[in-house]
């Protein structure tokens, strides 16, 4: 009897922790999965599953993703498989970004990207970085990528600026730094997160073990 075959790819634009991210799915992947760091359209079109991570400023993120074409990549595959996006991967599928004085992004979710701003008591630092907890609305309680993961579980943040808000229906997690924000966003097969499950331990392993497991 054959076993089923994951092909995972990992978009590498420069852009991301790409050796941390792999190094977390290696350790729950299938055994006989294979993972792939690539921005080559054909490699990307061809996975099971794929990954979209990113950090650093979003220009340059933005710039490399249409460098590569993998702004048209991406939009073929948001059509037939699921996509994982994680921190400035995340904030790259919102329609708009404050940072680097406005740039448009993928507009694969109606959202907003903001800076965080020092609370009246300046007691608000920017970067948020560290520990927190995400909570999930009741109609995203039940999503898989959720699955074994209690509400309100601590996942590492590094971030300077956040999805301001977005509708209901897309907001599949939310954090409160100084005030709320979205952590996680969800339509069809489209799954991603402000933090960085790579970094998350436990509960970040099974958010990538989850999606391995998902079929959108």
């Amino acid at each position: 009897m054959s076993r089923a075959k994951a092909d995972i790819a990992i978009i590498d634009y420069g852009m991301g922790n790409t050796h941390s991210v792999l190094t977390a799915l290696t350790q729950v992947a299938p055994k006989n999965a294979r993972i792939s760091l690539t921005y080559d359209a054909q490699t990307i079109l061809q996975a099971s599953h794929v990954v979209f991570p990113g950090v650093g400023a979003i220009a340059d993120c933005m710039a490399a993703i249409v460098q590569y074409d993998l702004d048209q990549i991406l939009a073929q595959v948001v059509k037939n498989k699921p996509l994982l996006g994680a921190c400035v991967g995340m904030q790259a599928l919102m329609s708009f970004s404050d940072e680097n004085n406005g740039v448009k992004c993928l507009n694969f979710f109606p959202g907003k990207v903001k800076r965080f701003t020092p609370g009246a008591a300046q007691s608000l630092k920017v970067p948020h970085m560290g520990w927190n907890q995400v909570q999930y609305p009741d109609s995203s309680a039940s999503h898989p990528l959720w699955r074994n993961i209690p509400d309100k579980s601590w996942f590492y943040f590094v971030h300077s600026y956040y999805l301001d808000c977005l509708e209901q229906e897309y907001t599949a997690g939310w954090c409160n730094y100084g005030h709320k924000f979205v952590a996680a966003a969800a339509r069809e097969n489209i799954f991603a997160v402000q933090f960085h499950p790579e970094k998350s331990h436990t509960h970040g392993l099974e958010i990538y073990k989850n999606f391995l497991n998902w079929h959108g």
